[in-house]
């Protein structure tokens, strides 16, 4: 093989590198004032409704990239937490859920009608973190709980060396600040209350 073709190879290879850098991206689905349904790479404005966020082309994202046992768990018992911003609770069962690499859906119940009523079916109550594990649900941040419930669907008690835990997909909200940024007291506005 000669000089050039190796050159163009290694440039190809970088140029493909580049491209799947470039196509991990966070596509953001909500719905305007008129009812109208936007996508987009850019988050969505502050008076918008049902908003999802999706980070694509994340291989933390497929399913087929889990490992098996965390597969069949999400199968069978699929995770949801209903959170609100600046709620350390809320703070650390995220981390529970990313040490163990547990996939869930992230429902932001403050300042989200819908979100806060389902809260408010699911425990009686408008206050959050909520777990949600397939059809049983665990009230208020209480990591012997959570784990207890996380245990009992199946799925890995720590997140496997090498791994990275996948991002949750977020309903109802944008994504949290980083847990420095958060303050650690503190009540936040809204509908749903840290418990």
């Amino acid at each position: 093989m000669g000089r050039k073709t190796l050159a163009v190879m290694i440039g190809a290879i970088g140029a493909a590198l580049a491209l799947q850098a470039a196509a991990q991206t966070n596509v953001y689905r909500w719905t305007d004032k008129d009812g109208k349904v936007h996508f987009g790479d850019t988050p969505p404005p502050d008076d918008a409704a049902n908003v999802t966020q999706k980070r694509m082309g994340d291989s933390g994202m497929d399913a087929s990239a889990l490992p098996y046992e965390t597969q069949v768990a999400m199968k069978k018992n699929p995770v949801t937490v209903y959170v609100a911003a600046n709620c350390a609770p809320c703070d650390s069962a995220r981390q529970l859920l990313s040490r163990r690499g547990v996939p869930y859906t992230e429902r932001n119940a403050q300042g989200n009608r819908a979100e806060a009523e389902a809260v408010k079916k699911l425990t009686g109550a408008a206050e959050v973190p909520v777990l949600l594990v397939g059809d049983r649900s665990v009230k208020g941040w209480d990591e012997s709980a959570w784990s207890a419930a996380l245990d009992a669907a199946g799925y890995p008690k720590a997140l496997l060396p090498g791994r990275r835990a996948p991002e949750p997909t977020r309903v109802g909200g944008p994504a949290p600040p980083p847990a420095e940024a958060a303050p650690a007291t503190g009540t936040p506005p809204g509908d749903a209350q840290p418990h």
